[in-house]
């Protein structure tokens, strides 16, 4: 199968601040890869990087198997390689298919008469959309009158439309209930089906789990975890992502202060945490030493 994008060693500093160390991964086409990790990971700085905003300070970034070094999100963009942020940047009072071609419009005519092709532009939003099993009531219909689960959807058939051979998808579920959530789920499928290589940011397990084949796994700005599906069961990668380990350390200071202080509300809330580590690290109490 073919790796589209390869990070081998990438660092990112800001100041005296470590963004990402030493992070490797690849992204394969026709496959899903979850990159997962808490608020401080390093997942934007990664998805960043990799679509162009960002230059790294270290590492080398491949696509097609050539080193590259975007010095802008167009230069990733016309390499195939495209990114949905969760604000999705669309205009809410705009239509659907002028937000589809914002930036990017079908035209007809003749210099300096060309303007846009509307009948053209709404024939095709609908086309393209029903590839991606999207039904729309009328291209008409503004942007913000969609549901959240939908609004992402058009981002994704519009970023496929353009041409992209890999998806970058910001925390798509983050906003949504869960049948909205599966809406989006759906339609990662529909694009890693029609070959794309799909890079799904999200610090849930429960939503990259069912659609992805491999799982990077992000903590404090370094790769924590880097598995192939097979080798990876959901609880294990629950257990994982709960961060068992740091529950256990604040456990241990709140526990350390309610013996200093005295403070029921302390001691309760000690021994909470040891009961969220243990169901995180696997083990019951009886085993913590």
């Amino acid at each position: 199968m073919t790796n589209l994008i390869e990070v081998d060693s990438l660092s990112k500093r800001f100041g005296n601040v470590v963004a990402l160390k030493d992070v490797s991964a690849l992204v394969r086409a026709g496959e899903v890869t979850c990159i997962l990790g808490d608020n401080g990971a390093g997942k934007s700085t990664l998805i960043k990087i990799l679509s162009g905003l960002y230059q790294p300070d270290g590492g080398e970034y491949r696509v097609d198997g050539k080193a590259v070094r975007f010095s802008s999100p167009r230069e990733a963009l016309e390499a195939g390689i495209a990114t949905v942020y969760q604000d999705l940047a669309m205009v809410p009072l705009m239509s659907v298919w002028r937000n589809f071609f914002l930036g990017s419009e079908i035209q007809k005519g003749v210099p300096p008469f060309r303007r846009i092709d509307v009948v053209q532009s709404k024939t095709t939003v609908v086309d393209e959309l029903g590839k991606m099993g999207i039904v729309i009531r009328d291209p008409e219909q503004e942007v913000g009158t969609l549901s959240g689960g939908e609004r992402q959807s058009v981002a994704i058939a519009r970023a496929v439309y353009l041409g992209a051979r890999v998806l970058i998808l910001d925390e798509p579920t983050a906003a949504l209930g869960v049948k909205q959530a599966g809406v989006v789920l759906r339609y990662v499928v529909e694009a890693k089906r029609r070959g794309l290589g799909v890079i799904l940011i999200t610090h849930n397990p429960h939503h990259a789990y069912p659609v992805g084949d491999h799982f990077v796994i992000l903590r404090r700005g370094e790769v924590f975890g880097d598995f192939r599906k097979k080798d990876l069961p959901l609880e294990q990668l629950v257990q994982m992502m709960a961060g068992g380990a740091d529950l256990e350390e604040l456990h241990d200071e709140l526990e350390k202060a309610a013996e200093s202080t005295g403070d029921e509300d302390l001691a309760q809330a000690a021994s909470d945490f040891a009961d969220e580590a243990d169901d995180a690290t696997g083990h019951g109490r009886d085993d913590r030493t």
